[in-house]
């Protein structure tokens, strides 16, 4: 059962256009949540600044992005060593930093470090592998000097909700011990929507709008196997760092987030998994609506933080 809360969200959107609508209009869609995002209080923090990772050229026939990859870093006051990459979500075709100021803001000061929100290209003007290299050349970045400063020379973690959290799992997958900690909110995670839970369970995101996004994203992709794409096939799954799941009871997405945790754990690598009771897809961000996203952030900040 959803709490009443989520319940009230769900019933409010309920006349929303649904997505998959043919003829949806993505760009106006994005502009309306960056508007509604720009209405919400927002905490104060130490430093905000807009910056441009440059972009990778080469493998997996893509190129970076044109003029680099546009990240906000986030700097609470007294800000210990590190820094964690964010991902948002919106299934690799919605949002970006404008959207996710609020919860980046929130998570900076949670966890104490630096936050670095990224930018990353979206379907479907630009399918996978295009957000994959512009994570790739994040954590680049990470490496030069510039990053080194940014994170004040201390470790890097990995953070997403949604398809960020697929990812940030995909980016420490490609990039095996580079990130201290991997904390994943309601991963989005197979093209196939193959689980149980994508048929038993549907608030606020039903099957046709997780069809509708990964074909978005996949394009003509003809390989919804590769582990880029889909990562719970991985074999490489034991080269994670610790790593931390959360996944909401009523997700159609909840299976696959756990069928993970317990494929990290049997890969002998150190998971904590959580679900939150109660929950629909897409809560953890708007912790004006949901009582349940403020004691999610601060779980997810208490277990990077021990990291």
């Amino acid at each position: 059962m959803l709490y009443p809360d989520a319940q009230a969200a769900i019933d409010a959107a309920a006349g929303d256009t649904p997505l998959h609508t043919e003829g949806y209009d993505v760009p106006a869609a994005r502009a309306a949540a960056r508007e509604a995002a720009s209405r919400l209080p927002r905490e104060e923090v130490a430093e905000v600044v807009d910056l441009v990772v440059d972009g990778l050229d080469g493998a997996d026939g893509a190129d970076g992005a044109d003029g680099g990859v546009p990240c906000r870093l986030y700097r609470p006051v007294d800000a210990a060593p590190g820094i964690v990459v964010h991902a948002h979500g919106g299934g690799f075709v919605m949002n970006d930093v404008a959207v996710h100021d609020v919860p980046a803001r929130r998570l900076a000061n949670r966890v104490g470090r630096a936050v670095l929100s990224v930018d990353y290209r979206l379907a479907p003007e630009h399918p996978y592998p295009a957000a994959v290299r512009d994570l790739d050349a994040v954590v680049a970045w990470l490496d030069s000097p510039a990053g080194a400063d940014a994170a004040a020379h201390g470790p890097a973690y990995a953070h997403g909700d949604s398809a960020g959290a697929q990812l940030a799992l995909v980016a420490a997958l490609r990039h095996p011990g580079r990130f201290a900690a991997l904390a994943l909110v309601y991963p989005f995670l197979d093209p196939a929507a193959a689980a149980p839970s994508h048929r038993t369970e549907g608030a606020g995101l039903s099957a046709a709008d997780v069809a509708w996004y990964w074909r978005q994203y996949a394009g003509d992709h003809p390989d919804l196997t590769d582990p880029d794409l889909a990562p719970l096939g991985s074999d490489r799954l034991a080269t994670l760092p610790p790593t931390y799941v959360a996944t909401a009871e009523h997700d159609p997405a909840r299976d696959e987030g756990e069928l993970l945790a317990a494929r990290v754990a049997a890969a002998g690598v150190e998971v904590v998994a959580t679900r939150w009771l109660g929950q629909p897809h897409g809560f953890w961000r708007h912790d004006r609506v949901y009582a349940a996203a403020e004691p999610l952030m601060v779980s997810v900040a208490a277990f990077l933080r021990s990291r």
